[in-house]
C-alpha cells in the first residue's frame, strides 16, 4: 500500500516535472562542497563561492586541504556564514585525508552504513548533508530528507508535521526499492515541488498532488 502510494507519488511529480538532472557540479567533490555550502542558504548564493573556489583552481581536496582556514572563509563569503562553513569544509576534507588519504574512490569503496557513520561524526555534517554527500557525490542509495519532504508529505497527511528526518527516510527506504537514480530524481522532484507550488503558502490548486493523502 504504501509502496503504491509512494510510486504514485514519483509518477505524478515526474509526468509534471520531467527529469530534474540534479545535482548540478562537474565533479564528485564539487557535489559534496556544494552539499556543506548550501546550509542555511541559497542555491544561487552557494554558485556564487563555487565560481570563486573554481576560479582559484581549489576545487580538489589537495587544495582544500592546504589553504588556511581564513583565506577559505574569505572565497566562499557568498555561501553566508561564511567562518562556521570554512570551519566545516576544513573538517571534511581533514576527515577525507586522515581516514581515505585523501581519495574520493578509496572512500566511496566503504559500505554505505559505515560510511553514513563516519560522515555523521564529522564536525558541522548532519543527516541531510551526509546524506547528500552519499547519494549525489558517491552515487550511494540512501534518500535524502529537507524541509520540502516533510512540508509536501505532511500536507498530504502521509506523516505528521512533527516526524523526524530518521521516520521520514525511513518511509522511503523500506518501501521503496533502493536505486541511487530513482532516490536521486524523487528527492530533486520534491524540491521543485516545495520551491514552486508547496510552499509556505501553497498553491493546491497546480499541485500535481492534489487529491493525494494517506497516514502511515
Amino acid at each position: 500500500m504504501m509502496h503504491r502510494l509512494l510510486m504514485d507519488i514519483y509518477q505524478k511529480l515526474y509526468k509534471a516535472y520531467g527529469p530534474r538532472h540534479w545535482w548540478p557540479g562537474e565533479t564528485p567533490f564539487e557535489v559534496m562542497v556544494g552539499a556543506i555550502l548550501t546550509q542555511n542558504t541559497s542555491w544561487k548564493n552557494v554558485e556564487k563561492a563555487i565560481e570563486r573556489l573554481k576560479a582559484k583552481g581549489l576545487l580538489v581536496p589537495a587544495r582544500i586541504h592546504d589553504i588556511s582556514e581564513s583565506s577559505l572563509a574569505s572565497l566562499i563569503r557568498p555561501s553566508g556564514y561564511f567562518r562556521i562553513k570554512a570551519k566545516r569544509l576544513k573538517a571534511f576534507v581533514n576527515f577525507l585525508f586522515e581516514k581515505y588519504g585523501g581519495d574520493l574512490k578509496k572512500m566511496k569503496k566503504t559500505g554505505l552504513i559505515q560510511l553514513r557513520r563516519e560522515l555523521l561524526g564529522v564536525n558541522g555534517i548532519g543527516p541531510e548533508t551526509a546524506d547528500s554527500i552519499l547519494l549525489y557525490g558517491l552515487k550511494k542509495p540512501i534518500f535524502v530528507v529537507d524541509a520540502y519532504t516533510r512540508r509536501i508529505l505532511s500536507r498530504h497527511d502521509i506523516v505528521s508535521e512533527k516526524a523526524s528526518y530518521d521516520e521520514i527516510q525511513r518511509l522511503f527506504m523500506d518501501h521503496l526499492l533502493h536505486d541511487e537514480e530513482r532516490f536521486n530524481e524523487y528527492h530533486a522532484l520534491l524540491v521543485h515541488l516545495g520551491k514552486n507550488v508547496c510552499k509556505k503558502r501553497p498553491d493546491c490548486e497546480r499541485c500535481p498532488l492534489k487529491g493525494i493523502g494517506h497516514r502511515a
